[in-house]
């Protein structure tokens, strides 16, 4: 079941120019900086970052004036496949909400990144399975 959804789009013109390398620290964590650095284009790497952490805040229902940046982090597995980590709040926030999977899409062209996450719940099928288990034995 979805309890968040969240989509985001970043003008990548406008984002360069407003970032500079003073302000990276304010959003991003030193691996997600390291990891754009190693992208030929990593102004448009960043740029889908910062739509997939204001799109992971809106599913989780923060529309605040500042938000804690900090607390989303976008890691890509060895696989290629794209997570998010949640700490502080905004793990608080999802673990209220009852997600228990966190879905992570980004795309970029050289002007605009667009960034959707979905938030999942356990269905009540899932719930009912899991009963007598124990969640740990089934992740």
């Amino acid at each position: 079941m979805v309890v968040g959804l969240g989509i985001d789009v970043v003008e990548l013109g406008e984002f360069r120019a407003r970032m500079d390398a003073g302000r990276l620290d304010e959003f991003y964590l030193p691996e997600e900086q390291a990891y754009a650095r190693t992208q030929v284009r990593h102004w448009e790497n960043l740029g889908a970052r910062m739509a997939a952490k204001r799109a992971a805040l809106r599913a989780l229902g923060d529309h605040s004036d500042d938000p804690p940046w900090l607390e989303v982090e976008v890691v890509r597995a060895e696989s290629g496949e794209l997570d998010l980590r949640l700490r502080g709040a905004a793990r608080e926030r999802a673990e209220a909400l009852g997600a228990r999977v966190c879905l992570v899409s980004m795309t970029h062209t050289r002007t605009a990144a667009l960034a959707v996450v979905v938030l999942e719940a356990e269905s009540d099928e899932e719930r009912n399975a899991l009963q007598g288990g124990g969640l740990e034995q089934h992740r």
